[in-house]
């Protein structure tokens, strides 16, 4: 039961994460060019800039999370039925 709680809490701090990261710059790049009288520069600069921030997030966090299951992965992936060879055709 734990367990679910704390992946419950991962999954809504990434989503928490990108989307601050993103509207973050978004909001601040659009602040930026109504100070400095230019379109639509700095907007998209920011934009980009946190959605790439956002995305690295998600990434270090997955990661973190998913660090101690690496075993069982590779555990799964050498079960000796992933080895088989496919079907003959008939």
């Amino acid at each position: 039961m734990k367990k679910n709680y704390n992946n419950l809490a991962y999954a809504s701090s990434v989503g928490f994460a990108m989307v601050l990261a993103i509207f973050g710059g978004l909001f601040f790049g659009r602040w930026l060019d109504n100070q400095m009288g230019t379109s639509p520069f700095f907007t998209f600069l920011f934009l980009l800039m946190g959605i790439a921030a956002g995305f690295r997030s998600l990434y270090t966090l997955i990661k973190k999370h998913f660090k101690d299951e690496e075993n069982i992965i590779r555990s799964v992936k050498s079960e000796p039925h992933r080895k088989r060879p496919l079907p003959q055709k008939a």
